[in-house]
């Protein structure tokens, strides 16, 4: 069965997107686009909601993209792609489909098909609806070391304590410390 996990950068202080969806202060160097390589290679399929999947969609498949990270944007090009949204009319990313209701069904469905992991990026209401549904294997944060002070928080509408044990961690050179967690059940 595939697991499905979210994968975002934060700041100390908790926020995923600074003040009008900055991400800016994401602290990125060779070490990270090494492990983003390595991460986004393991990954069977993405889910996003309609707003990151926008901002994905206009950025992956541009010649920037392709020109300045050419392996990821291959990765993100060729990967299949779920956008969870009930406003979405099309999506013009290629291997992309929209699901606008039976969420938790389509979850389910997709963990049992056999192949990669699941992955969700960015995509914070999406997040916080699957951690209500219980529908999250594992947590991969990376904590940036900065604090923004104000900004669009991760988990901002879990509406019960989720406790989770740390499964691993990796300090970065960059001061980035990445944590893996998982629900405890």
């Amino acid at each position: 069965m595939r697991k499905l996990f979210a994968f975002n950068m934060i700041s100390i202080d908790g926020f995923f997107e600074g003040p009008d969806r900055d991400v800016n202060w994401h602290n990125v160097d060779e070490e990270f686009n090494e492990f983003a390589i390595e991460q986004t290679s393991a990954v069977g399929a993405l889910l996003f909601g309609r707003v990151t999947y926008q901002l994905m969609e206009s950025y992956w498949p541009t010649a920037d993209a392709l020109k300045n990270d050419p392996v990821i944007a291959g990765l993100m090009n060729s990967l299949p792609k779920i956008v969870f949204s009930k406003t979405l009319e099309k999506a013009e990313w290629n291997n992309t489909r929209i699901v606008k209701d039976n969420i938790q069904e389509e979850i389910l469905n997709l963990k049992k098909q056999p192949g990669k992991d699941l992955a969700v990026f960015g995509s914070a209401d999406l997040l916080s609806t699957l951690v209500r549904m219980d529908l999250v294997d594992e947590h991969r944060v990376i904590v940036n070391p900065v604090l923004l002070g104000q900004g669009n928080p991760l988990f901002k509408s879990t509406e019960d304590r989720v406790n989770l044990r740390l499964l691993k961690s990796r300090t970065f050179q960059s001061g980035n410390i990445l944590l893996y967690y998982e629900p405890i059940r």
